[in-house]
């Protein structure tokens, strides 16, 4: 079974992702603004604005992820093109009769909660595809700055790949180490992945070495 292990990252504070994407102002202003053509119900139009007004906020709340909100440009701009593609089908209508106008922004909402999720797991994912170290670009969705995530594939062809895998993860967590507590890194726990012991190591056992520590 694949394994994925993500290396120096840091809990997200909720605040959203489509936010950072460059039209999102500009979209959402215009939804805001247009929201009481959009239903017969005058009810209707404090919700949906409330709905609107929140969006990045609730979005983090429904997130749920266990990692980090860091996502691609690449899979941050699918999902706002997919996001405004089902908006602005929404508000080509004329008037819509009571209740559908709100349920159907809670509709793309999740819609879109759903491609963001997808969107950060699965490059997470894809990391296993490759051997050692791994370092690909991201957007924080906290503050909406460049950041990048780095992690550790196992997705190595021979054992000698493997051992120059784990030789580079250990000087990536030594020079990680020195840089956060200017100490080097002396731990019993790492014993498993040093000569000898890389001939017989096992993907089980390094994972299980690794999250000890």
């Amino acid at each position: 079974m694949a394994l994925l292990l993500c290396l120096g990252l840091t809990a997200a504070l909720a605040r959203g992702c489509l936010h950072c994407h460059g039209n999102f102002s500009d979209k959402f202003s215009f939804y805001r603004h247009h929201v009481n053509l959009k239903s017969w119900w005058v009810g209707d139009i404090p919700v949906s604005g409330s709905l609107l007004s929140d969006w990045s906020q609730d979005t983090m709340k429904e997130l749920h992820l266990a990692i980090p909100a860091e996502i691609t440009r690449e899979k941050l701009n699918q999902v706002a093109d997919a996001v405004y593609q089902r908006m602005d089908q929404l508000y080509q209508g004329k008037m819509y009769f009571p209740g559908y106008f709100p349920n159907e922004l809670r509709a793309i909402f999740r819609e879109q909660v759903h491609l963001i999720q997808n969107a950060i797991i699965e490059s997470r994912i894809d990391c296993q595809r490759h051997c050692g170290i791994f370092q690909y670009e991201t957007i924080s969705c906290t503050n909406c700055t460049d950041s990048h995530v780095v992690c550790f594939g196992y997705n190595c062809e021979s054992s000698a790949q493997w051992e120059t895998a784990v030789q580079d993860l250990l000087q990536y967590i030594n020079k990680w180490h020195k840089m956060d507590t200017n100490t080097s890194l002396i731990s019993p726990s790492f014993t498993c992945l040093e000569p000898p012991h890389l001939a017989n190591l096992t993907l089980e056992n390094a994972s299980e070495c690794l999250t000890q520590h």
